[in-house]
């Protein structure tokens, strides 16, 4: 009778710790490639900001390292700087924050002018598919594409479907109010912290 009493818990703990360890090798073989493609969808975010996403795995990887120039900036972060023959052709800023359902991450490029937008990439974002996702889709990402920050107000704005567009405005996303309201902020949050700082120096 005892051992029939100490079966089950015994029985429950052995398999616990075999099916634990199990998961607990899979996720230590599973993150090195995890890591791996999280950094790879920066680096398509950071080179998509500027128009040269295009290509094999392997392509787009080393014409990161080719052309972006990592600088870390006091008050903001780090900055990527595009650059062709030792000059600086353009830049790439991070931004991120909270969703409607989740972080939103992504990079917006600049030209030399650190005013006139070339571009938007996302590496990270949970908004409901159809809706709020619609974020990533080149339709929306493309419209970006020559706007011009302001220096009074708010840098970007993104307005209702249909209205008239100025030069720092975009259409945001019909039926996805408060993802496009929180797109909008967390923009210009980071492009004001930016312009804030000094242009980043690069050394060849």
């Amino acid at each position: 009778m005892k051992e029939r009493l100490f079966f089950p818990p015994v029985y429950m703990f052995i398999v616990t710790t075999v099916y634990g360890g199990v998961l607990i090798g899979l996720g230590t073989w599973a993150n090195p490639r995890i890591e791996a493609n999280r950094q790879f969808a920066f680096e398509r975010a950071v080179l998509a900001s500027h128009g040269l996403d295009q290509g094999s795995t392997a392509q787009l990887h080393q014409r990161f390292l080719d052309r972006f120039k990592e600088v870390e900036q006091t008050g903001f972060g780090t900055v990527y700087v595009l650059q062709e023959d030792g000059q600086t052709t353009g830049y790439a800023v991070p931004f991120e924050g909270r969703g409607f359902w989740a972080p939103i991450r992504g990079v917006i490029g600049f030209e030399p002018d650190r005013r006139t937008v070339t571009g938007l990439g996302f590496y990270e974002q949970s908004e409901t598919p159809g809706l709020g996702a619609e974020i990533v889709k080149p339709y929306f990402r493309n419209a970006f594409d020559g706007k011009v920050i302001q220096s009074n107000g708010r840098p970007l704005r993104l307005v209702p479907a249909g209205q008239s567009t100025a030069d720092n405005e975009v259409h945001a996303i019909t039926g996805a109010t408060q993802t496009s309201t929180r797109l909008e902020d967390i923009l210009n949050d980071a492009i004001r912290r930016w312009q804030a700082q000094d242009a980043p120096e690069t050394a060849p």
